[in-house]
C-alpha cells in the first residue's frame, strides 16, 4: 500500500507589492515554502506545527490540490496532486474552514444531503451516509442534526465541517486547525474523534493546530515548521528529548512551615540552577530548576533537608520540557521573543 501523504522538496513562491513612498510600489517574491519534505503514515495523526504565516495553510492547499507547487512534488493515498488531482479529491477529506460553504437556511441533515449529491451519492446510500457521520460527530445526540444551519453554535459547525468531510468515507483527513476557538467540550469531542479515526479505523490524520497541549496529546508525530522550512519531525517524546539538555526541569512543591526558613535550608543543602520560594496562606511554595536528568536526586536532598527542619510537604510537581518548549527553542520567533 502506497504512503498516506509524501511531500517532497516542496517550494512556493508569491508576488507581493512592496510600498515604496506615497506613490511608488515595488514588486517582491516571498517564498512561501523552501523545500517542505515529509510523509506520513496509515492509522496515524500526524501534527504540522508553527507560528503564523510558517507556511502550514500552503502545504495543505497543495496537499489539497488547491494550489500548484512552483517546485517539488507531492503524493496523497498513492496519487500525484498535479497529475491525478481528481483522483487525489476523491481521496481526501478537507475542513479548510469549519463556517464555510455551508447554506445557513437548510438543516444540518440538509447541508450534508446536498454535498453528499455532489459527491455522485443518492438514495438509500445517501441517507445512510448521511445518517452514519451525524452520529458519528455526535450532532444526533445533541438533537442538532434536523436544526438549521444558522442556530448552530461554533461547535456544532466544527462538528458538521468534518461531517461533511467524511460523507465519501475517505482515507486521508486533511485539518486545519478544527478546534480553533471551540468551547473545551467540542474541541474534545472532535479531538477523541479525530484519533479514533485515526488508531481505530487506520486513516491518516493530517492536522494543524497552534494548540501544544492538543498536540501533544493526540499527535503521533509531529513537524515543526518555521518560515517555509521543516525544522524538525518526529513523535513528541522524540522532540522533546531533542532539546532535554537545554531546557530546565521545574520542581515545585508545597509545604508547611516558615517561607524564609525553608528557603534558607534549601539554599544551604542544594546546587540548582535556580531556587525561589513565596509564601502563601499556609505554608510556602518553593519552585527548583534543575538539570535533565537530576529531577529525582535533587527532589530527595530537598524532602530531606525540610525533614530535618520538621517541616512536612503536601504536594509535589515535575514539569519537564514540553511540546512548547521545543517549539519555542526551533521557531525565529520563539528565540526571538516575538
Amino acid at each position: 500500500m502506497p504512503g498516506a501523504i509524501e511531500a517532497r522538496g516542496l517550494v512556493k513562491r508569491y508576488v507581493t507589492w512592496e510600498r515604496r513612498g506615497l506613490f511608488r510600489r515595488r514588486r517582491r517574491s516571498v517564498e512561501a515554502l523552501r523545500g517542505v519534505s515529509f510523509s506520513t503514515r496509515w492509522g496515524e495523526v500526524f501534527g504540522l506545527l508553527g507560528p503564523n504565516g510558517a507556511g502550514k495553510t500552503t502545504t495543505v492547499k497543495i496537499l489539497s490540490t488547491l494550489l500548484l507547487p512552483d517546485e517539488g512534488g507531492a503524493r496523497v493515498a498513492g496519487y500525484d496532486v498535479v497529475t491525478e488531482a481528481v483522483m487525489v479529491r476523491d481521496s481526501i477529506g478537507v475542513v479548510l474552514s469549519v463556517e464555510r460553504g455551508f447554506f445557513w437556511k437548510l438543516t444540518g441533515r440538509e447541508n450534508l444531503r446536498y454535498f453528499g449529491m455532489l459527491r455522485g451519492l443518492r438514495g438509500r446510500e445517501l441517507e445512510e451516509r448521511v445518517s452514519r457521520v451525524l452520529r458519528l460527530v455526535g450532532l444526533e445526540e445533541l438533537g442538532a442534526a434536523d436544526k438549521l444551519y444558522e442556530e448552530y453554535s461554533l461547535g456544532m459547525k466544527a462538528r458538521l465541517a468534518l461531517a461533511r468531510a467524511l460523507l465519501h468515507d475517505p482515507r486521508v483527513l486533511i485539518l486545519d486547525e478544527p478546534t480553533l476557538g471551540l468551547d473545551p467540550v467540542s474541541a474534545r469531542r472532535i479531538r477523541e474523534l479525530v484519533v479514533r479515526l485515526a488508531h481505530e479505523e487506520q486513516r491518516a490524520v493530517l492536522i494543524t493546530t497552534h494548540n501544544m497541549f492538543e498536540a501533544e496529546m493526540i499527535c503521533d508525530r509531529v513537524a515543526i515548521i518555521d518560515e517555509g522550512v521543516i525544522k524538525a519531525i518526529g513523535s513528541p517524546e522524540e522532540l522533546k528529548a531533542k532539546i532535554a539538555h537545554s531546557v530546565p526541569i521545574v520542581i515545585r512543591f508545597r509545604g508547611e512551615g516558615g517561607p524564609g526558613e525553608a528557603e534558607k535550608a534549601l539554599r544551604a543543602g542544594l546546587e540548582v540552577l535556580g531556587l525561589s520560594v513565596r509564601p502563601v496562606e499556609d505554608g510556602y511554595v518553593a519552585r527548583i530548576l534543575v538539570r535533565s536528568g537530576e529531577d529525582e536526586e535533587v527532589l530527595a536532598r530537598a524532602i530531606a533537608v525540610l525533614a530535618k527542619l520538621g517541616f512536612s510537604i503536601r504536594s509535589v510537581e515535575v514539569s519537564k520540557p514540553s511540546l512548547e518548549d521545543v517549539f519555542v527553542a526551533l521557531t525565529t520567533r520563539g528565540k526571538s521573543g516575538a
